[in-house]
């Protein structure tokens, strides 16, 4: 079978990604003041509302086990790749000798629908400031799950598998944290197919709701000012935007990473 790429290629690509990870690690200052905005919101959220995210940061918790019903159907995103072809014919084998710069296409196409559907989305939870804060946070991390399950087709990986739906959770994990984070979880996805490391990576989760929390605080500072009614829906919309691009931006580095040092390695085992 004739390979896709080049060797080299390959190496220069990689070398951009890598490049891309050293920058992820910079530190800024309003990092480490992040969490204070939803002290805040902590305080003054009526325990009704504190009650209801605490549900869906449950619910969510299920999407580790089993996908509950962030899991995605992969068909949408394999027509996109071959868009004659019958339902019965799309499975994620098809992508095997797809061309990467095919794979950026489609994953590139999809990070700009799902950031446009997140403004919309901000806009709207913003009218209401505090309340409907507290509704987007949960909503944000569903879109979050679903444009990371994406690109992870896009790229050949099928997030019905319990291993890959903990390497989504590594690169949402990956978008909230600090330096030390950051360098941490590219150590544990450099060796992610390594054997035994799948389970050593479900241990350092600790929960889902950790996760989650992490998350959640890693961008309250930004949400700070949607909780204004009204002139929330500004802020709303570029947050929940940026958000989505970000992480989006990381999925598909690190979901690209890894096909590029799988590609190199069968070109040096053949």
């Amino acid at each position: 079978m004739n390979q896709v790429e080049s060797i080299d290629y390959l190496k220069d690509e990689l070398k951009k990604i890598e490049a891309w990870e050293k920058e992820q690690k910079d530190l800024w200052f309003w990092e480490r003041i992040g969490r204070l905005p939803f002290m805040l919101l902590d305080k003054l959220t009526p325990k009704f509302i504190q009650d209801k995210i605490g549900l869906a940061i449950d619910e969510i918790g299920n999407y580790i086990q089993t996908g509950g019903q962030y899991l995605i159907k992969e068909e949408n995103i394999l027509k996109k790749f071959a868009p004659n072809s019958s339902s019965d014919e799309l499975h994620i084998g098809l992508l095997e000798r797809v061309p990467i710069s095919k794979m950026d296409e489609i994953a590139d196409e999809l990070r700009s629908s799902r950031t446009k559907m997140a403004t919309v989305q901000g806009a709207t939870t913003g009218i209401g400031g505090l309340f409907t804060l507290a509704i987007d946070i949960p909503v944000l991390l569903g879109l979050s799950l679903k444009v990371l399950q994406e690109i992870s087709i896009c790229y050949g990986y099928d997030p019905k598998e319990k291993s890959e739906r903990i390497f989504i959770v590594k690169c949402l994990q990956f978008t909230s944290s600090d330096i030390v984070g950051k360098k941490a979880i590219l150590e544990d996805l450099s060796s992610f197919r390594k054997g035994g490391q799948n389970q050593q990576m479900i241990s350092q989760l600790q929960g889902w709701r950790e996760v989650v929390t992490t998350y959640r605080d890693s961008f309250g500072w930004k949400k700070l000012f949607q909780m204004i009614p009204i002139a929330g829906m500004i802020f709303g919309a570029f947050i929940n935007r940026s958000s989505i691009n970000d992480v989006a931006e990381v999925g598909k580095m690190l979901f690209r990473k890894r096909r590029i040092l799988e590609r190199l390695h069968d070109i040096e085992q053949s």
